[in-house]
Formats: structure tokens, sequence, C-alpha cells
């Protein structure tokens, strides 16, 4: 879609990244380490004063004393952490326990180990879990579940009832969870976002993955963390060594210097997301979308069946091509897509992206 909307020349509300730039210290702290000779291979978990400025968040937010040298690793990507951890856990004929619209990177990572996808639909309109089914879809043969909150592309969050309701089905049970909290930081109207690492029972058998992409703007850096006890990160690490090994050398210390000098920025993105969440919301009010506000990540789902009878991918294709302004089709995130005409924006832009756009989806 982002290729479509360079292609037709649109206003890309599609592809979750912001239209803004990462801060200016971080540039400049970036640019002080490219010059100052780092630019080595850096230790293969990533380079220990960032690990540690990581533990000391983790333990500040989630009260997790993680453990710097044992329990994080840097990784090129959430993606690849994310792969790396399936790798790690899932063999052949295991299953893995999605939920759809699911990311659409676990399903491959699970295939590619041997493994199983079994998919079960979050449940409309709010797109909250069924226990029931997940009990029920529970075998043997699951290995490992995976969550993602706050959601993309729905944009809900999980509550501490699904926590412990997750960590009562698998109790007795060797199933491990893998956590996707990229958004971490973007949940709104007072709302907390709930890490598995908070948890008396999921953080000993889970491995929560964290995006510093998304946390500072810097999508195009593909670098993040993923934090497991240490008998999981001695397999999670295992993998990584031979996927990228290790990850860029001077953005890691540029990272590492601004997380110490600027510990206030992470803290102040829910505000600075719900404002622009609001400021979307409030300019596609008179439009014939309808839509609940997102209760989390970058993203806001909208409704458009007052608008047409086209099926999603059609209706992007079309708003992108003659309308101009560019969205992501919900059905594709699913194994069996719903009968429902739902696509997805993302809000991290500017404000004259958002009113732009705001003003040819409020004319359909």
């Amino acid at each position: 879609m982002s290729k479509m909307a360079q292609d037709y020349n649109a206003i890309n509300l599609s592809q979750g990244f912001p239209d803004f730039d990462c801060p200016d210290r971080l540039r400049e702290l970036v640019a002080h380490y490219l010059n100052d000779r780092k630019n080595q291979y850096p230790p293969m978990a990533g380079i220990l004063p960032l690990r540690q400025r990581i533990a000391e968040k983790i333990t500040a937010l989630y009260g997790y004393p993680a453990d710097p040298e044992t329990e994080v690793t840097v990784t090129s990507g959430a993606t690849e952490a994310l792969f790396d951890a399936i790798q790690a856990t899932v063999g052949n004929g295991d299953e893995v326990i999605v939920f759809d619209p699911a990311y659409d990177s676990y399903e491959p990572g699970i295939k590619l180990a041997g493994g199983i996808a079994i998919h079960i639909p979050l449940s409309l309109p709010d797109y909250h879990i069924d226990w029931d089914r997940v009990r029920a879809a529970i075998t043997p043969r699951t290995r490992l579940i995976i969550i993602n909150t706050p959601h993309n592309p729905c944009g809900c969050i999980l509550t501490q009832n699904d926590l412990d309701t997750l960590a009562a089905l698998i109790r007795d049970t060797s199933i491990l969870v893998l956590s996707d909290e990229v958004y971490e930081h973007m949940v709104y109207d007072n709302r907390t976002h709930l890490s598995v690492l908070s948890h008396d029972e999921l953080k000993s058998r889970s491995f929560a993955v964290f995006s510093f992409g998304k946390t500072y703007h810097a999508t195009g850096w593909k670098l993040a963390y993923c934090v497991a006890i240490p008998e999981l990160t001695v397999e999670f690490r295992k993998v990584h060594q031979f996927v990228t090994f290790t990850t860029s050398s001077f953005v890691q210390y540029a990272l590492a210097d601004f997380m110490q000098e600027c510990p206030q920025h992470a803290l102040e993105l829910p505000a600075f997301y719900q404002a622009k969440r609001d400021q979307f919301c409030e300019l596609i009010k008179p439009s014939r979308f309808s839509f609940t506000p997102s209760q989390g990540t970058y993203f806001q789902l909208v409704d458009y069946s007052a608008i047409s009878d086209l099926d999603d991918m059609a209706f992007v294709k079309l708003l992108t091509q003659e309308k101009g302004v560019a969205a992501i089709p919900l059905t594709p995130f699913y194994a069996q897509a719903p009968n429902t005409r739902i696509i997805r924006f993302c809000f991290c832009k500017d404000t004259a992206t958002l009113e732009n756009a705001s003003s040819i989806l409020c004319a359909l």
C-alpha cells in the first residue's frame, strides 16, 4: 500500500510509520557515535550500556528486575525478535495459537519452524479474546501462544483479567507465551499497558518483545529487544546469533545515552499520540465512516459500510488510486476473514497530513 500511495501520489495513512522525524538530540548522538569510531561489531546480545538502560526501564515500568547480562537481547527490529523466539521454541508439528487479525510475520515464522498456526478470531465488535475458544483450542501439541498488546491492527489492549485467564489456562502445561508489546507506550484514556513481565506467573514463561523504532519515531533503524528469563534467553540467542548476529553499533550507543538523558520521552508518548488520535477522530467525525476511538497503537479502525459495498481490498485501492488517501485492508490479517467492511488508518502523522487526508475522507 505504501508503494501504491507513492505511485498514485496519495496521502499515506497505510503503513505504520511517522511522517515526522526522531528527536533532535537522538540524531545528534547517532552522528556523534558514527564519527567516534563506534562502527565495528558490538557484542552479539547488544552493548552492555544499552542493555542496562533497558533493564532499568523494565524494572521501573513493570517491576521486573531484568538482568542485562542474561535476560535482555538487542535485535534488528521486533520482527527479528518475534522470529527468533518462534524458532527457538517451536518444532515440527507443534501448534501455535495466534489471534486474528494477526500481525503478518507470525505465521511465516511458525511455518518455517515446522509448526502449525492455530487461528482464533478476536471477537467483534471490540476485538476481545474469547478465552473459551482458546481453552478448546489447546491440545498436547500446543507449544506457544502469541499475544499482541496494544494490538496491531485493531488498537485494542489486554486487561489484567486477560492475563490472569491466560496464566490459568497454561498453568499446568509446558506452553510458552510470546508477547508482542511494541506499542507499549501508546495506550490511551488513562489505561495502563500491562506487560507479561509484570505478571507473577507469565513473566517466567514468556518472551516480551519491544521496539525502539516505534518508541523513538525511527522505524527505519530496525532496532528492538527481547526480555526473557535466562533459560529462554539462552535458546533465543542461539537463533539470534545466526540470523543477524548483532545490530548496528553506533545507534546502540546513541540510544543508551538518550534513554539516560531523556527518560521522559517514552513517558510522554501516551499523551502525545492520544492527542493525534483525538485530532484524527475529530477530523473524520463528520464523515460517513463509523468508528470507536482506538485504545492503543497509532492505528484507527473505521467501518466504511455506509460508503461502499466493495470488499476492503477493492475499497482501499479505490481510495488510494482515485481519491488520494492510502489505508490498509483488514482481511489480509485473517486466515478466514469475516464479512466486514473495516480498514485501518495510521494517525502518527503531522497535523497538515491528517487535515488534508480528512478533508478527502469527509467528502466520500
